[in-house]
């Protein structure tokens, strides 16, 4: 393959934008190259500026779970084009979105609409504060709540990739009421909690981070943190901006059994436009102005585009049937990895729940930051860019996760294991010369 044109559009985009990108990750830099630039895309397949075709792992970093351009939420975004764009006033598609998150979603009972994963977490966060009269907020080395300054500390995915602690023009003063401890220490968090009692607005986590690569809860985690809310007056938020409808309808709370106070969701729900939610009980929710005191508001929020794609997107996932065979593919998908790296004896190990997993290049097992960090950036580099000549796209860093979608097929997975065969070879090769 080359990428000739690619390469020219992104010496271009340099001249125009910081970096040449409108988001770090999508650099390469992490995996040794400049980005690939994108032309169209049709179901799992992805075709770039030069003509080369990819089976795509990333979906728009996961909203795209019907694939891309699946019929019918192209048509709701056409129909919706045609009424016009947006109003600034309230439509039915807002109401019907609304209704459709709270059916689906255990926890949820009133929900808003924002723009971005990012907003939503924000204004959960400012939420709970107003809610509970607290200030300091918990979260966890490696879960990423989006680039609002409060939240980033040890936040894992675009930091990691790029080994930044945190991030110039974020005053101490903004950050010093937010605690970051070890995802998966229960015992960090009860002692963080008995030593700052009635201080606590909330816990906001990543049910199963997924920007550290994925790594799970272990058993007991999720549960000691809504028993330690309870005991403590503060809020459990759980950012469901990516497992939201991707592992079930009602998101990681559903399949893990974990009830929290406010979640925040994005990605799915806008069928890949921009989006955002947060939702919780009703008695919380209501304190969000002009049925409360506290502030919130959006220009684009709930826009005719997004509520219309996200409730096509939604409308595919309402068979149970969907999440069973796309847990059938991931698992096939996944399984065959492992027997390709242990093949080649390069070390990997595999994180995976429902659609979505990692693969770590490492041989330990990742249960927090610390262990992923511990993971051969380098040797995923090179097994990033031996898969891209081979045709399979995955994430361009070693601390993103890969998602099934609906539209991969047996064959599609079954080459991406083979081409996987090849680029481990390389791997090996790579580490041996290397010793």
């Amino acid at each position: 393959m080359n990428w000739n044109e690619s390469a020219r559009l992104y010496e271009e985009a340099c001249r125009w934008i910081p970096g040449g990108v409108n988001s770090p990750v999508r650099s390469g830099r992490a995996v040794g190259m400049h980005p690939i630039f994108i032309r169209e895309a049709r179901g799992c397949r992805l075709t770039d500026e030069d003509g080369n075709e990819y089976i795509d792992y990333v979906a728009s970093w996961g909203p795209l779970i019907g694939g891309h351009a699946h019929p019918a939420v192209v048509d709701a975004i056409r129909r919706a084009a045609e009424r016009g764009t947006s109003y600034g006033i309230p439509t039915r598609a807002e109401v019907e979105m609304a209704r459709m998150v709270v059916e689906m979603v255990p926890s949820i009972e009133v929900v808003r609409m924002v723009n971005s994963g990012t907003e939503a977490t924000m204004s959960a966060l400012r939420l709970a504060r107003g809610f509970t009269g607290r200030k300091k907020i918990v979260k966890f080395n490696g879960c990423y709540h989006g680039h609002a300054d409060s939240l980033l500390v040890q936040s894992g995915s675009g930091l990691a990739t790029f080994g930044i602690p945190g991030s110039p023009g974020v005053p101490e003063e903004i950050v010093r009421h937010t605690h970051s401890l070890p995802y998966n220490d229960l015992n960090q968090v009860a002692g963080f909690m008995e030593s700052n009692r009635e201080e606590v607005a909330a816990i906001i986590v990543e049910p199963v981070a997924a920007n550290m690569g994925v790594v799970l809860p272990v058993p007991g985690f999720l549960e000691g943190l809504r028993r330690l809310c309870d005991a403590h007056g503060a809020l459990l938020i759980f950012d469901e901006v990516i497992t939201g409808f991707r592992l079930g309808q009602g998101g990681a709370q559903e399949l893990l059994g974990v009830t929290p106070d406010l979640t925040c969701l994005g990605k799915i729900i806008g069928g890949g436009l921009p989006v955002g939610a947060y939702g919780g009980r009703r008695e919380i929710m209501e304190r969000m102005a002009p049925a409360g005191d506290v502030y919130q508001a959006g220009t684009l929020s709930g826009n005719p585009l997004a509520m219309s794609a996200g409730i096509a997107t939604l409308e595919l996932l309402q068979d149970p049937e969907v999440y069973r065979s796309l847990d059938e593919k991931s698992a096939y998908l996944t399984e065959g990895l492992v027997r390709a790296a242990k093949a080649a004896g390069v070390p990997l190990h595999a994180n995976r729940i429902g659609s979505m997993g990692c693969g770590f290049f490492t041989p330990h097992p990742v249960r927090d930051f610390s262990d992923a960090g511990k993971a051969d950036t380098k040797a995923y580099g090179i097994f990033f860019r031996e898969m891209l000549k081979r045709g399979v796209y995955l994430a361009p860093s070693q601390f993103e996760a890969f998602f099934i979608g609906m539209a991969h097929e047996k064959p599609d997975l079954d080459h991406t294991i083979n081409a996987a065969m090849e680029a481990f070879e390389h791997v090996a090769q790579m580490r041996e010369s290397s010793t």
